[in-house]
């Protein structure tokens, strides 16, 4: 080869990494960039935005963005493979499993006569976003069913020593490295945890956990500790996504003149 043009070939060669170096580059910083979690002026994760969730009528089943607690039924054998899972149950204590068995969702539902869902039920009902407002002394959850809206105290302080109970509850939050942890106490024991009516009591204490998986997506963890309705702490984990721009809560109300009661739908 022609040493001129071969000098000529490593030189065009050397320019053409640089392009490609840079371009690389770029691509590393985007992708960092679209991973980094968005933070608050203290350091914490700023959760703040219009999240939509999975609807989870029933928290014993897996579904879309959704892992459920699984116990084989009572009497039920344990599958053999995943195709032929066993009836689900969660961990009852007698009188959590009399209230389960004695329950009729198509009988009652106090959803139906504009009654709050409740803390558990509101987060599991998907199809409605929730928008998290957040500053160093509160955070909220602004539902999008029926505009209810419920406050996180994060300036330190614990559960009042005497607490009134509420529909949803008395949350205080605090932060875990990047984790922020909601503990609930203080419900009045007249919701259900999802649509086909899991039962809880006042006395369940609600551990909710939401972590940044990347700026768009939360991973979130509720634990339910119910002594009187079960035998031990139970989980279910699932994914919140940030809805699009321009993308917010609309007005909801609820009506008295609901169809499913004048129709005989629901009682």
């Amino acid at each position: 080869m022609n040493p001129r043009w071969f000098g000529i070939t490593i030189l065009m060669a050397g320019l053409a990494a640089v392009p490609v170096g840079a371009q690389n580059a770029a691509q590393a910083a985007a992708k960092a960039e679209s991973k980094a979690i968005p933070r608050m002026p203290d350091g914490h994760p700023d959760m703040q935005g219009v999240w939509q969730h999975p609807y989870v009528p029933d928290m014993t089943q897996d579904r879309e963005n959704q892992k459920g607690y699984c116990e084989p039924a009572a009497g039920s054998t344990v599958a053999k493979s995943a195709a032929a899972k066993p009836p689900c149950d969660l961990p009852f204590t007698p009188e959590g499993l009399a209230n389960w068995k004695n329950y009729d969702v198509s009988k009652f539902d106090y959803t139906g006569h504009c009654l709050p869902f409740g803390l558990l039920r509101s987060m599991n009902v998907g199809g409605y976003p929730v928008q998290i407002m957040q500053n160093s002394t509160y955070l909220s959850f602004l539902f999008e069913q029926n505009t209810w809206f419920h406050v996180v105290y994060m300036d330190g302080r614990g559960h009042p020593a005497k607490l009134e109970p509420t529909w949803f509850g008395n949350s205080v939050g605090r932060w875990e490295g990047d984790t922020l942890v909601v503990d609930t106490i203080g419900f009045n024991g007249l919701t259900r945890l999802d649509t086909i009516g899991h039962p809880h009591s006042d006395a369940m204490h609600v551990i909710q956990k939401f972590t940044y998986t990347d700026r768009d997506h939360l991973n979130y963890e509720v634990t339910i500790d119910d002594p009187k309705m079960y035998t031990k702490p139970w989980s279910n984990t699932r994914t919140f996504w940030r809805m699009k721009p321009g993308e917010e809560l609309i007005e909801y109300s609820c009506e008295e003149n609901n169809r499913d009661f004048t129709q005989g739908h629901i009682k």
